[in-house]
C-alpha cells in the first residue's frame, strides 16, 4: 500500500509529520510511504529509510493561499505533486495536514470524482458519551457550503458506506441533521431530503435528528450541508476543549483536596479525555473521489497522523473506494432501468 503524503503541510510539518509516518511505518510492514516536499528538510527527522521515498518538492502551498489559484500556479509545491501521484496511480491515497481548501480542490480537480457524484462530502469521525462504538461520523463537514436534496441523499450512501467498510458497523443508523425531529421541520432543502432518505428502504433511515443529541449516539453517520456540518463540526470540537480546560482549571484551583480528589480519579480523567479525543478516529475523509483523500487538522502532532495513517490503510485494505465505485455504478444502473420500466 503506497500513501502519498504532503510533509510540508501543516503548523508542525514536517516533524509532526514524518514522525507519525516513522510510526505507522514501523506497526505496518505492508505500508510504503512517499514523503513529497523539502528533502533536505524532511531527512533530519529520518534515521531509518526502509519503506521511506522521499520527493523533492520546491514550493509550499500555506493555509492563505486562495485553494484553485494554489493548486492551478503552484504546481511543484508538495501538495499538487503528491495528488497528481495518485491521479497517475503511482500511490493509493493522499494524506495531508495543510490547507483544507487546497486538499479538497486538489481531490476534486486532479484526483477527480467518481462518476455519478455530483458533490462529495468531507466526512468527519466524532466522539459520543454512549454507545459501544462511541462515535458518530457527520458528512457533509465543510466540502460545500451549498446543497441540494439530491446532494444530501449521496451523502447518506457515502457515510452509509463508509461506516459499514471502513467502521464495521451494520446496518449503520442513518439521521438528517435539523432544527426539530419531526418530519415536516427544516428548510425546503431538508424536508425534499427527508422525503429521498425515507423513500430507501436500503437506508436505516431514522429520520431527523437535533444537533443536541448527536454526542448522546442517537444514530451512526449524521447527514448535512457542508455550512451546517461544519458549523456543528467546530462546536462539538470547542466545546469539547473548553470542557477538558474548565476541569483542569478546577482541579488546579481546588487546593490540596482538589488534588487529592485529581490523584484518586486519575484514571477516570484520563479515560474521558481519551474518549473526548477526536485524534485517536483518524481524518476528515473526502468522499465520492476516485481514491482516499484524508485531511488531518493544521495542529496535528505526530500521533494524530499515525493514527490517520492507520485510517486510510484500513480503506485502502478494505478496496473502499473500488468496491463502493462498483456499487454506485450498481445503482445508477437500476435507476435508469425503473425509469425505462415506469415508462
Amino acid at each position: 500500500m503506497k500513501i502519498a503524503i504532503d510533509a510540508m503541510g501543516g503548523d508542525n510539518a514536517p516533524e509532526s509529520v514524518v514522525k507519525g509516518a516513522l510510526k505507522a511505518r514501523d506497526e505496518f510492514s505492508d505500508l510504503e510511504l512517499i514523503l513529497y516536499g523539502d528533502k533536505t528538510a524532511i531527512e533530519q527527522y529520518i534515521t531509518d529509510p526502509t519503506r521511506i521515498t522521499i520527493v523533492n518538492t520546491t514550493e509550499v502551498i500555506d493555509m492563505n493561499d486562495e485553494p484553485v489559484r494554489a493548486i492551478r500556479r503552484k504546481k511543484d509545491s508538495s501538495l499538487v505533486v503528491a495528488a497528481n501521484a495518485v491521479k497517475a496511480k503511482e500511490a493509493d491515497a493522499l494524506f495531508s495536514c495543510g490547507n483544507t481548501g487546497a486538499l479538497l480542490t486538489a481531490g476534486l480537480l486532479l484526483v477527480g470524482r467518481i462518476k455519478g457524484i455530483t458533490r462529495p462530502g468531507l466526512l468527519s469521525t466524532l466522539p459520543v458519551v454512549s454507545g459501544q462504538d462511541g462515535a458518530f461520523n457527520l458528512l457533509d463537514s465543510g466540502a460545500n457550503a451549498d446543497s441540494k436534496p439530491e446532494h444530501l441523499y449521496q451523502y447518506a450512501l457515502l457515510g452509509t458506506y463508509y461506516a459499514s467498510n471502513v467502521r464495521g458497523i451494520k446496518a449503520p443508523r442513518i439521521g438528517l441533521l435539523n432544527n426539530g425531529t419531526e418530519s415536516h421541520k427544516g428548510s425546503k432543502v431538508t424536508q425534499e431530503a427527508y422525503q429521498l432518505l425515507a423513500a430507501d428502504e436500503n437506508l436505516n433511515f431514522i429520520g431527523n435528528v437535533e444537533s443536541k443529541d448527536l454526542m448522546k449516539g442517537v444514530c451512526d453517520v449524521v447527514v448535512a450541508d457542508g455550512f451546517t456540518g461544519n458549523a456543528v463540526l467546530k462546536a462539538i470540537e470547542g466545546t469539547a476543549l473548553a470542557v477538558m480546560s474548565l476541569l483542569k482549571d478546577t482541579i488546579a484551583n481546588a487546593g490540596a483536596k482538589g488534588k487529592l480528589g485529581a490523584l484518586l480519579l486519575k484514571d477516570d480523567l484520563k479515560s474521558i479525555k481519551g474518549r473526548m479525543d477526536q485524534a485517536q478516529y483518524g481524518g476528515a475523509v473526502l468522499l465520492g473521489v476516485k481514491a482516499p483523500v484524508v485531511k488531518a487538522h493544521g495542529s496535528s502532532d505526530d500521533l494524530t497522523v499515525y493514527y490517520t495513517l492507520k485510517q486510510i490503510r484500513t480503506m485502502i485494505d478494505e478496496e473502499m473506494v473500488p468496491n463502493f465505485t462498483k456499487y454506485w455504478q450498481v445503482q445508477q444502473a437500476k435507476k435508469v432501468l425503473d425509469s425505462k420500466d415506469a415508462e
